[in-house]
């Protein structure tokens, strides 16, 4: 990880996509967004998101 790379909780992560807790967990159990574990607690690198993001954008362009 870099110096500078933010950490973000599933609740955050639920308030940017405007998502639901199962959703976002979903995400990360099919590894479309990359995440962490840190103790017991679920991170999720702001570079995963912002890259889940773009991958998804790209997508819906291509179809």
């Amino acid at each position: 990880m870099t110096a500078g790379t933010e950490l973000l909780t599933v609740p955050q992560v639920m308030e940017r996509l405007q998502l639901g807790r199962t959703a976002v967990y979903d995400l990360i159990r099919t590894r479309q967004l990359p995440s962490l574990t840190l103790g017991r607690a679920r991170r999720i690198p702001t570079h995963a998101l912002t890259d889940f993001i773009h991958t998804r954008l790209d997508q819906e362009a291509a179809a």
